[in-house]
């Protein structure tokens, strides 16, 4: 991977005039492990305006570094940050990342950027795009497997387990994140956690999960019916499936993100249903489960609170500041599409791909059927 850890690193560096810095120092996570293919919890990263770079870790991860970044210069040290910002220039910190303990500790006056590796990240290379549809044909192979077993009587938490347990003896590393399974009123709870409550006939019954696979996520959701559904279950089935279908099609290089987002809101609105789908459309996944680019209405002027982001329950509802207007989705950038309607006391459903946005149309990477199935 020296080669594609290389063009990554040249491409965060030409970034760099525009943002008057000589040099960026990288402290979050997961944005070091993207530029340098080591994954620790203590490294930063210092990458200059002429694309060379100097990595800093502990005694810990100094043997793994030293032989996962053989081309970089290497250094062992505890206080990662501080042993890499003293140079001269003008070097931008990760604002996102480091608290503000660390920022006072470094002294002086860094510049201050935000999101400049993630705007990097979003648009996806061969080799990430192809662990990302891994992880989605793992979750979904787990699904399809897993459907046959649900039964009247099985527990939230049952079924939870079976399908994390599945993915893993498919060949998943661990969970994308913590996974949702709602039944019955609980569907109406976007985040709600697996519980003891038993499937009931009469119910419908939201599984959201995903597989991670060597460092990249799927994300998809699904709602079933347990025994035949009731009229306004199917209606609101079908209305969330059309808003789906509709955010899936509209997401093509190009378009705006509120756009993208206002294709499948339309719909629920116009069907009366728009106060209870109050979450953004979608979000960018790679590394991270949420990731840039995020579909939501949300516009510069906006002042009001943001819908929140789905995935794992406890995760901020917060995406970051953009001008959300005018961003628009690239070629080869992965994202999820996932409206969903939720009634409280009665339950709700969610439908969820994960896709990759391309020029002549999006590419779906979590294939099992969006029909409502019936069990």
């Amino acid at each position: 991977m020296t080669a594609t850890h290389n063009r990554r690193r040249a491409n965060l560096a030409a970034l760099l005039p525009a943002h008057e810095a000589d040099a960026i120092l990288v402290t979050g996570g997961v944005n070091v492990r993207y530029l340098t293919g080591l994954a620790s919890s203590n490294a930063a990263v210092l990458v200059r305006a002429d694309a060379t770079a100097t990595l800093a870790t502990d005694s810990r991860y100094i043997g793994a570094a030293r032989r996962v970044c053989a081309d970089i210069e290497v250094i062992e040290e505890s206080d990662v940050a501080g042993a890499l910002l003293p140079e001269s220039g003008r070097t931008g910190i990760e604002a996102d990342h480091m608290s503000v303990a660390d920022y006072f500790r470094l002294g002086g006056e860094p510049l201050r950027l935000s999101k400049v590796v993630e705007s990097v990240r979003m648009v996806k290379d061969d080799a990430e795009l192809g662990l990302i549809r891994t992880a989605c044909e793992l979750t979904d192979r787990a699904f399809a497997e897993v459907l046959p077993e649900l039964r009247p009587g099985l527990t939230e938490k049952e079924v939870a387990r079976a399908l994390e347990r599945r993915m893993v003896e498919l060949g998943a590393d661990g969970l994308a994140f913590d996974s949702i399974v709602a039944s019955g009123p609980n569907g109406a709870v976007p985040h709600h956690s697996p519980s003891d409550r038993p499937l009931e006939r009469g119910d419908l019954v939201t599984m959201d999960f995903g597989a991670l696979y060597r460092g990249y996520h799927a994300d998809m959701t699904r709602t079933v019916a347990i025994g035949e559904p009731a009229g306004w279950q199917r209606e609101l089935y079908d209305l969330v499936r059309a808003a789906q279908r509709a955010g899936r099609l509209a997401a093509r290089a190009g378009a705006a993100l509120h756009e993208v987002d206002a294709a499948a809101r339309d719909l629920i609105k116009e069907a009366g249903y728009g106060e209870f789908f109050k979450h953004g459309l979608g979000h960018g996944v790679g590394l991270q489960i949420h990731e840039e680019p995020f579909l939501s209405p949300r516009k510069p002027e906006d002042t009001a609170e943001r819908p929140e982001d789905l995935g794992e329950p406890g995760r901020s509802s917060r995406e970051p500041e953009r001008d959300h207007e005018h961003a628009r989705l690239e070629d080869r950038v992965p994202v999820t599409v996932e409206p969903g309607v939720y009634l409280p006391g009665r339950g709700g459903v969610r439908i969820e791909d994960t896709l990759v946005v391309r020029d002549g149309g999006p590419e779906l990477l979590t294939r099992t059927t969006k029909e409502l199935l019936v069990l």
